[in-house]
């Protein structure tokens, strides 16, 4: 067993034009006098992350990680949640997505999908001239508006949904198998690949492609009343990141799982702060130990009450609580037996010839 890095800190919702948030290393030093000692980066602001530079240029990347380590950073992860999210976009919602784009692109679907399909293998290159081995997306929905089973789905719909998604993702995930990278999958509503069902179904469609792979979230699994433990025992082998966020669940005769159209701060499902919510954090950390997660644990703030700084302050240490040190050695290995073969023959009760000691 491996002992999990962290904590960190995705820096997506901090950024803004005030000084230090608007900045790399400025903010990168905020969150190390907090007790960070990684920062996921979102790719969708050049002016702190410019992915087309890094893809091409392992120079950019060198001198990026030098000047966050010389203030005891590191990058985790980028993050192209916004442009997966582009890969595919139901009709229903092209025109509120189309602010993630650059202007040339919106209005105009297959241009747009071209546009993100792009950014996501730029990410890859770069990721691999950073030398970090996962990345964080959004699958994006062509499925969304047909989620529940009302008015009864046409025949195929699913399937033929899947297909088309598996065909947009299957020449990204060959781009960061090439460059040697893991694509991490947030599971999430509004996601085509929102529970395990959905990525098993993408996974059928893309060839359980190895580079397929799962950014680990509870809070969306609590929002949805998922087993977020199981989840990790059944998909363990694919969670490669870990989005530490906290949520509640807390239905009402009036409202439940849909919210009623409420904003978050009304909802019986919202995102809290680490420690606020019902997330059982210590049993995950557990669970991922048990399997052998070796990656970030990487905070990700988003809370419908709590102050944003207040939380990013209460975080690192929350993750540093977690983190479980994992053992070298057995507990019990204070009373081991030295291994003899005779003597385990003897304790089975088999005679030299390979029968048995006794019996008829």
């Amino acid at each position: 067993m491996r002992t999990m890095r962290g904590p960190a800190i995705f820096i997506a919702q901090f950024l803004k034009p005030q000084a230090p948030f608007n900045e790399l290393v400025p903010i990168a030093r905020w969150a190390s006098s907090l007790g960070y000692k990684g920062i996921q980066v979102p790719i969708d602001n050049p002016a702190i992350f410019d992915v087309s530079l890094a893809a091409e240029n392992k120079d950019y990347c060198e001198a990026i990680s030098g000047e966050l380590a010389e203030v005891g950073i590191e990058i985790t992860e980028l993050s192209s949640h916004l442009q997966g999210q582009l890969v595919a976009v139901h009709p229903a919602f092209s025109e509120m997505f189309d602010s993630f784009a650059p202007a040339e692109v919106r209005g105009r679907p297959q241009a747009r999908t071209e546009w993100a399909s792009n950014q996501l293998m730029l990410s890859a290159r770069a990721s691999r001239n950073l030398g970090l081995e996962s990345h964080a997306t959004f699958s994006g929905a062509l499925l969304w508006p047909y989620m529940y089973p009302w008015p009864q789905r046409p025949a195929g719909l699913v399937e033929q949904g899947f297909a088309e998604l598996g065909a947009r993702w299957l020449p990204i995930l060959n781009a960061f198998d090439a460059a040697g990278v893991d694509c991490c999958f947030e599971i999430h509503p509004g996601e085509d690949l929102h529970d395990g069902v959905t990525f098993e179904r993408f996974l059928d469609e893309v060839n359980d492609h190895p580079r397929a792979n799962i950014l680990f979230d509870p809070s969306h699994f609590v929002l949805q009343q998922l087993d977020y433990l199981q989840f990790i025992d059944i998909y363990h082998e694919r969670i490669r990141m870990f989005h530490v966020k906290d949520a509640e669940f807390n239905a009402t005769g009036r409202s439940g799982i849909y919210g009623g159209y409420q904003d978050w701060v009304d909802r019986p499902g919202r995102f809290r702060s680490l420690g606020d919510g019902q997330v059982d954090f210590k049993s995950i950390f557990s669970k991922l130990a048990q399997h052998d997660y070796s990656g970030w644990a990487v905070l990700e703030w988003e809370c419908a009450i709590k102050d944003s700084i207040q939380g990013a302050a209460e975080g690192a240490p929350f993750i540093n609580d977690h983190i479980i040190a994992v053992t070298t050695q057995a507990f019990d290995d204070f009373a081991r037996v030295s291994a003899d073969s005779m003597m385990n023959r003897r304790l089975l009760g088999l005679d030299e010839s390979g029968g048995t000691s006794g019996g008829n």
